[in-house]
C-alpha cells in the first residue's frame, strides 16, 4: 500500500503548476484517489455479471437497489432517470467521508472546495431539469401565488435558491472538518497518555456521521430536483 504522505507529495508536485495551497492540492489528490477506487470497484463488480450474484456483485447490487428504492420513495417513479446523478454523489460523498477514518488520510469533504463543487452540481442540475421539464413556465416557480407580489417573491426565491449552495456545502464541510479535528485531537491525546482506546468511540461516531451526512446530502438533492419537477402554483 502506498504511504499517504508519498501519495500526497506526488500529487503536490503534479499540481504545482496550478499554484494551489497544500489543502486544495490534498483535496484534489484524495478526490482522484476516490474516483479511481470507485471505478475499480465498479469494474470488478460488473466484469462477470451472473444471474445469481455473489461476492462484490451481490454487495453492490444491495447498495444500488437501496439507493434506487430511496429515490423512488422520495421522488416517485419519475425520479428513476436521476439515479446516476444521485447515486454518484451519494457514493462519492460516503467514500470521501469514510476515507478520513484511515490514519494518515484526510477526507476531501473536509475541504470547502469539494463540498461546494458537489453543491453547485446539485444546484445546476436542479434548474436544468426544471427548465427542461417546464420550459419558460419554470419562471413561475419564482413568482409566488400573488401577481403584484411577483417582483418581491422573485428576489426572495432567487436568494433562497442561491442559499442552497451555501447550505449544502457548509453543512457537509462543517460536520466533516469538525469531526476530523476532534478525531485528531483524541487520537493524539490517546498517544500522549498511552490510552489507545480513547479514539475508538470517535471512530465509531465518525462512521455514523459519514453515513448520515451522505444520506442528508442525497436526500436534499432529491428534494430540490423533485421541487423543480412540480407544477408551480
Amino acid at each position: 500500500m502506498i504511504h499517504p504522505l508519498l501519495f500526497l507529495e506526488f500529487f503536490r508536485k503534479l499540481l504545482s503548476p496550478l499554484h494551489l495551497n497544500d489543502a486544495s492540492a490534498d483535496a484534489i489528490a484524495y478526490t482522484w484517489l476516490i474516483i479511481g477506487l470507485l471505478l475499480i470497484v465498479s469494474v470488478l463488480a460488473t466484469k462477470a455479471l451472473t444471474s445469481i450474484p455473489s461476492g462484490l456483485q451481490n454487495f453492490m447490487e444491495i447498495v444500488v437497489d437501496g439507493i434506487e428504492n430511496m429515490i423512488v420513495q422520495t421522488m416517485g417513479e419519475h425520479g428513476r432517470p436521476f439515479f446516476p446523478l444521485i447515486a454518484t454523489l451519494a457514493l462519492f460523498i460516503l467514500v470521501s467521508n469514510l476515507i478520513g477514518l484511515i490514519p494518515g488520510f484526510f477526507p476531501p469533504t473536509a475541504n470547502i472546495n469539494t463540498t461546494a463543487a458537489c453543491a453547485v452540481i446539485v444546484f445546476v442540475s436542479t434548474h436544468v431539469v426544471g427548465i427542461k421539464h417546464h420550459g419558460t413556465h419554470y419562471i413561475k416557480h419564482f413568482m409566488g401565488p400573488i401577481a403584484w407580489l411577483a417582483p418581491l417573491m422573485l428576489v426572495i426565491e432567487v436568494v433562497s435558491h442561491l442559499s442552497r449552495v451555501l447550505s449544502l456545502s457548509l453543512r457537509l464541510f462543517g460536520n466533516m472538518f469538525g469531526h476530523e479535528m476532534v478525531l485528531m485531537s483524541f487520537f493524539f491525546l490517546g498517544i500522549k497518555f498511552f490510552v489507545p482506546i480513547i479514539p475508538l468511540p470517535m471512530m465509531l461516531m465518525g462512521i455514523l456521521v459519514s453515513f448520515i451526512q451522505a444520506f442528508v446530502f442525497m436526500l436534499l438533492a432529491m428534494i430540490y430536483i423533485q421541487g423543480s419537477l412540480e407544477e408551480a402554483h
